[in-house]
This record gives structure tokens, sequence and C-alpha cells, in this order.
């Protein structure tokens, strides 16, 4: 006579062929099946900490969105244009390799990258479809948006801290701030973010996805992935709050004292003319201030006040703040900073010469 394993499956077997109904054997046989099943999904969900990817939502409601990101698009071959113009007027201008212009140099590097990070991949899945992003290439969006957005801040910071020397110790500006010092704040400025955002995207890996895998945003954004974890994620929470007063608010404190001494020196010096020739140095600094942070500011209090927006006004609000500022940097350092301006003219009036058509 067989095993009770063999003649379990004989009978079913059996009752299966016949049509017999062993109602109570086959019930207790289907209430196991049942109950392995159920012990089997729960086991999977509960090892399901890493999902092949993430599901970019982008806009919710809005129609033809890829429009709107075609013109991100033409926004993003615009920064490349003007800050490649920057960059190659002050690489090949040798009276302008100055301290300020080599942290003005740092932006434009900044812009480039933020801009590179940011809207190509966005482009390219609103226009063509593809909004599933895989996991690694999705940390990886999220960690080169989060460090060249911080980036943005330091490197006006950078141009606070030239302004000030410049202004408040316009004898002993060349001996405080020389070309040598200022490369060290710039590696200062470029290694701080790096270490708080990759401690920050660091925390993202032991979290457990086992339930949506769609992010409210139109890139690896790291709030919206981190709270569709279905763990705690109370570590991110204190990250990403830590990150945002290190990496912004920090250095927007820093700028708004330096902008304190500065004032305070202007209004010491007797002429108004000379007040105004030093304010005016500071003119372009103060509107690229002015251009970053106020959305950001907007974004993040609305977040942190817990107010409800939908998706497609924080897609148009990110995006649009992450996109303008590195198109006008380059634009407004060009227009109101005569020594650039100057070496424009000069480059073009050059070409127009040398120009087959002259």
């Amino acid at each position: 006579m067989g095993s009770p394993d063999h003649s379990s499956e004989f009978i079913l077997d059996r009752a299966r062929s016949t049509g017999v109904a062993f109602h109570p054997f086959l019930q207790i046989e289907k209430q196991k099946s049942s109950r392995l099943s159920m012990e089997t999904t729960t086991q999977d969900l509960s090892n399901f900490t890493r999902p092949v990817g993430f599901y970019i939502r982008g806009f919710y409601a809005l129609k033809h969105g890829e429009y709107y990101f075609m013109f991100l698009a033409v926004i993003y071959v615009l920064t490349l244009v003007s800050n490649a113009i920057l960059m190659l007027v002050i690489w090949f201008t040798e009276n302008l390799h100055t301290p300020k212009y080599m942290a003005v140099f740092s932006l434009a590097v900044v812009d480039v990258s933020f801009s590179s990070a940011l809207i190509p991949q966005a482009v390219h899945m609103y226009v063509f479809g593809s909004k599933f992003v895989y996991y690694d290439p999705c940390l990886a969006q999220m960690f080169f948006v989060d460090y060249f957005a911080s980036m943005e801040s330091f490197a006006l910071c950078v141009l606070a801290y030239d302004r000030l020397i410049a202004i408040c110790f316009p004898l002993r500006s060349n001996v405080l701030n020389t070309n040598c010092k200022m490369m060290l704040v710039i590696i200062v400025s470029w290694s701080i973010p790096l270490v708080i955002d990759v401690v920050m995207v660091a925390l993202i890996p032991p979290l457990a996805y086992c339930k949506s895998t769609i992010v409210n945003s139109f890139f690896c954004d790291h709030g919206p992935v981190f709270k569709i974890a279905c763990g705690d994620y109370s570590k991110n929470w204190f990250m990403a709050s830590f990150t945002t007063v290190a990496l912004y608010f920090v250095p927007f404190g820093f700028i708004a004292v330096t902008y304190l001494f500065i004032i305070y020196a202007i209004l010491r010096i007797k002429s108004s003319e000379g007040r105004w020739k030093a304010f005016k140095t500071c003119s372009s600094h103060l509107i690229l201030v002015a251009i970053f942070f106020v959305p950001f500011f907007v974004t993040y209090i609305v977040a942190w006040a817990n107010v409800n927006i939908d998706t497609d006004t924080r897609v148009l609000n990110t995006s649009l703040s992450g996109s303008i500022p590195p198109l006008l940097n380059p634009i407004i350092y060009s227009l109101k900073t005569e020594e650039i301006l100057e070496q424009i003219k000069k480059y073009l009036r050059n070409l127009k010469k040398t120009s087959p058509i002259s």
C-alpha cells in the first residue's frame, strides 16, 4: 500500500476524473492550498524591498503635457548656449581670470550640470512616452538633481563671499581673496553638498516598496520616492529636512548676513556716486539670489505646512524653478556686468572684421 501522500494524490485524481464529490476531503485540501498561497504571497511582499523601477507620473490631468516638455527642451538648449558663451568668454579673456569670475565660471558649470541632470530625461520620458525608470538610474538622477540644485545655493554663497571681500575690504581684497584662495572656497562649496546628498540618497535602498511605485513628480524626486514606501521612512524624512536646512536655508542665511555687512560698508561711503557704484556691483548677484530662492522657499514652505497641492501645480512649479534660473544666470551676468559685456562686443567686432562678407 502506498504512502499517505500518494494515497491522497490518487484519491484526488480519481475524484477529479470521475466527478465523484469527496467534499470533506477536497474542502480540506483546498483550504490548505489557499492558506499556502496566502503565506507565500505575504512572504513575497515582506521580502519585496527593491522594485524593478518607478513609474514617473508627471502631469496628472493637464492635456498635451508633452508640448510643455518640448518648451523645457528649448529652454535647455538656450541654457547650454548662454552658459557656454559665458564660460568661453571667461576662459579666453586673461583679464577675467580673477576670483570674482572664477566664482561666475563655477556657477555656469553648476547651471549646465543642473539642467542636464533634470531636463533631458524628463523630455525623453514625456515626449516619447517612456515614463518607467529603472531603480538604479532613478537613484542616480535623484542624486545628481539634488546635488546640483544644492550647488546652486552654494555657488551663490561663493559670489556673496567675493562681494563681501571686495566691498568691505577694498584695499586688502587682492590679498584676502586670491585665485588660489577662491579655488579652495569653490572646492569646499562643492564638497559639502556632495557628502550630505550621498547620505540622503543612501537611505533610499533600505526602504521596502510593497504597494505603489508611482512617483508623483516629473523626475525621480527624493520626497515623492520615499513617501510611497510601505515601511518606516522617518530617517528619510529627517534627512530631507536636514538637507533642506543645511543646503538651502543656511546658505541663504549666510548671504543675508554678508549683505548686512555690505550695506553697512556702502552706507559709510561719503559720496552718493561711490555708494551707487558699489551697490551696482552687487545688483546682478541680488537678482540671481531672488530668482533662485523665492520659488524654492514657496515650494518648501507649502510642503512643510502640509498644504495639499495637486500634482500638476507641483510639477509646473518645480520644473520652472529648476529650469529658468540656469537660463537667466548667464544672461543677467552678461548684460549687467560691464567687463563681460565689453568682451562679448569685442569678440563680435573681431568676428565681423574677419567675416568674408565684410
